[in-house]
């Protein structure tokens, strides 16, 4: 009989994608695998953490914390604490938290799979078990980062950009296809540097050439494509391949100069917004999506409203915000983190709003159109939907009646019926 294993997965995509590994490898073994249900009985409860920021830590830790209230009411019997935040404080984490069976690092699988007496046959990267709906993957084509910037631990957790071999990349693809997968989600840290260490120049367009050749594939989207050196080729072949989406994810984190140069972010104001010019100059239609820092060391009042009025002008299509985390070891860290924690918050709810108007406006103009949208499940009397303009789990929503006869997984034709702030309603044509 084999084990009940809980693995609970928090943080980003990429997290998700090594999960999805592990669990393959449990599976293949025997193992009976569930994904984050604290509420069943386990005999391993697998807690993959993230360490970027303070909230994501603080969120590692309390889930750490009630899996240990769960062991001390027999519900679980073993706790295992791998990712990021183990990567980053395994001592002191044995120290505090010593209800915990062992902690492995993020690149410790092989480690981890032995301590629960699996032997890993060949690469880690195989036996994936998807956690998503089987129409979606995430996929993951490198490790770690070279640009440094001085506010992010993730070069102190995960190391130096690793890309994955064009090779082991292609075949993996294929095998998500073949069972069933019809939209790829490219991930990294920075995946427009994709290539560089291996074949010391960037690879990310003939990769996305080789998996286009996988014609089961209906939509290829790219996230996180670091602005500094994007390759414009990229999105000229995003304008000629009607299967990769019109969508891009340009995180760029503030639009200040003294800023950006004290984040080490390596492009200045006027190269943020030439670089969106050019992008909407050949993709009118392109959704950009970005997230932003507010509260780093030195926004002024004066810098945060020359931030506000960049959201204003540039109306991005989605975005994010984030609250500045004075990370250990990072350079920034020795800056003076001279904004309060509600004047940083406040300057989040501040860009928030903004965006939510420009949101609602941009939905607004889409009432009356057709998009071609696919069906991602079905939440009480709707089926949650998205266009080629959204990600999972972070971007809009099309809610279509379960009048409408669809299934999970499929592309239908729909009108827009309706909008809302960040969700539309549609009607299957």
């Amino acid at each position: 009989m084999g084990l009940n294993i809980n693995i609970i997965s928090l943080g980003c995509s990429k997290n998700t994608v090594d999960s999805e590994f592990l669990s393959g490898h449990l599976i293949k073994k025997g193992h009976n695998v569930s994904y984050g249900n604290v509420q069943k009985r386990s005999d391993v409860i697998i807690i993959n953490t993230c360490g970027f920021i303070g909230d994501a830590k603080e969120e590692s830790i309390n889930t750490i914390l009630f899996a240990c209230a769960l062991k001390e009411t027999h519900k679980v019997e073993k706790i295992i604490v791998c990712g990021c935040l183990s990567e980053r404080y395994k001592e002191d984490l044995k120290e505090e938290i010593p209800l915990v069976d062992a902690f492995f690092g993020v690149y410790e699988w092989k480690e981890l799979l032995e301590y629960l007496d699996v032997e890993m046959e060949g690469s880690f990267n195989q036996n994936r078990v998807l956690t998503t709906p089987n129409h979606y993957a995430y996929f993951k084509i490198s490790e770690g980062c070279d640009s440094l910037c001085s506010y992010c631990a993730i070069p102190l957790i995960k190391g130096r950009h690793i890309s994955i071999p064009m090779e082991e990349l292609v075949k993996h693809a294929k095998d998500l296809a073949n069972n069933g997968v019809k939209e790829l989600i490219i991930v990294a840290q920075n995946t427009t540097y994709y290539g560089i260490d291996l074949y010391n120049e960037r690879k990310i367009v003939p990769l996305l050439k080789e998996l286009l050749k996988i014609e089961k594939f209906e939509w290829i989207r790219l996230q996180y494509a670091y602005p500094n050196n994007l390759p414009m080729e990229l999105i000229d072949l995003m304008k000629e391949e009607k299967r990769i989406c019109n969508y891009i994810d340009l995180p760029l984190q503030h639009i200040n100069n003294s800023i950006l140069s004290s984040m080490n972010r390596n492009i200045t104001s006027d190269e943020i917004v030439n670089l969106i010019n050019e992008i909407r100059a050949k993709i009118p239609d392109i959704a950009l999506r970005t997230t932003l820092i507010v509260g780093y060391p030195g926004e002024t009042q004066e810098v945060f409203e020359e931030l506000k009025e960049f959201v204003r002008s540039t109306r991005f299509d989605r975005l994010g915000c984030f609250m500045y985390s004075a990370e250990e070891g990072t350079p920034a860290y020795e800056l003076e983190d001279d904004i309060s924690e509600e004047l940083k918050q406040q300057r989040i709810e501040e860009i928030l709003e903004i965006q939510q108007e420009i949101s609602l406006e941009k939905n607004q103009e889409k009432v009356g159109k057709e998009f071609d949208v696919i069906i991602d499940r079905r939440e009480q009397d709707f089926w949650i939907a998205r266009t080629e303009y959204d990600s999972p789990d972070v971007d809009n929503e099309v809610l279509i009646s379960d009048r409408f006869k669809v299934e999970q997984g499929k592309f239908y034709r729909i009108k827009i019926v309706e909008a809302l702030e960040f969700d539309l309603i549609g009607e299957v044509i």
